[in-house]
């Protein structure tokens, strides 16, 4: 760790992530926020602007990403596949470690390149998401949020998920809230925020490229 912060020169190994999860405390965020990322506050009655605006009135910045994936069950098992796998965090210039289970209580690191260091950033899943049939409208849908452990850059959580609609489209969101943990990033965070709005455009379109493959290739064979 070099000034709160787990760096490394080049790709780090997995012992490095280990070294880093192994270091890092607990979640560095205000526990009345836990879990205010799922979409299941929502469905059960939550109102989610003023769940928002509390959000904003404590600091955070709110980020939302959602993209078309396709339609039909086939493309919400391919990128519901490609969730558990980190597929969209598969970027070049980010990652996780792909054996990552994806359950409630595993910790993990996201690995992020950032001009010379790689930058490893301790999170926990705090919770999972899996309905084969949703309330309300939806049909389907699978997701899963991460909140930020000391030594992260950030304080807050992260949700990725998928869903199939009532029309049997299939839809991708990130939903995000998060403020700065650490003084490089409340010193850079208009970049910082930049680049969550750039990650979460590269990640839909990571997604979108992979199920349409994976659909490709089934048709060819």
């Amino acid at each position: 760790m070099v000034g709160g912060l787990f760096l490394s020169l080049g790709r780090p190994t997995q012992q490095q992530q280990k070294a880093c999860i192994a270091r890092s405390g607990g979640f560095n965020y205000d526990p009345k926020f836990h879990g205010a990322s799922s979409p299941l506050r929502s469905s059960l009655g939550d109102d989610v602007a003023v769940e928002e605006q509390a959000l904003s009135e404590s600091g955070f910045f709110v980020n939302r990403a959602r993209v078309l994936l396709g339609a039909g069950p086939r493309t919400f098992d391919l990128a519901r596949s490609a969730l558990l796998s980190w597929k969209h965090f598969e970027l070049g210039w980010t990652f996780v470690d792909p054996e990552t289970p994806v359950e409630k209580g595993a910790r993990f690191c996201v690995c992020v390149k950032e001009v010379i260091p790689w930058l490893m950033m301790p999170l926990q899943i705090a919770y999972v998401r899996d309905e084969i049939s949703g309330r309300g409208p939806t049909k389907a849908s699978f997701g899963f949020g991460s909140g930020t452990l000391q030594g992260h850059l950030l304080a807050g959580e992260e949700r990725f998920s998928v869903e199939r609609d009532e029309n049997d489209k299939v839809w991708y969101e990130i939903y995000s809230f998060s403020k700065p943990a650490h003084f490089l990033s409340m010193v850079g965070y208009p970049y910082v925020k930049l680049r969550q709005q750039f990650f979460a455009h590269r990640s839909a379109n990571a997604l979108k490229r992979h199920v349409a493959m994976k659909q490709q290739r089934a048709v060819g064979e």
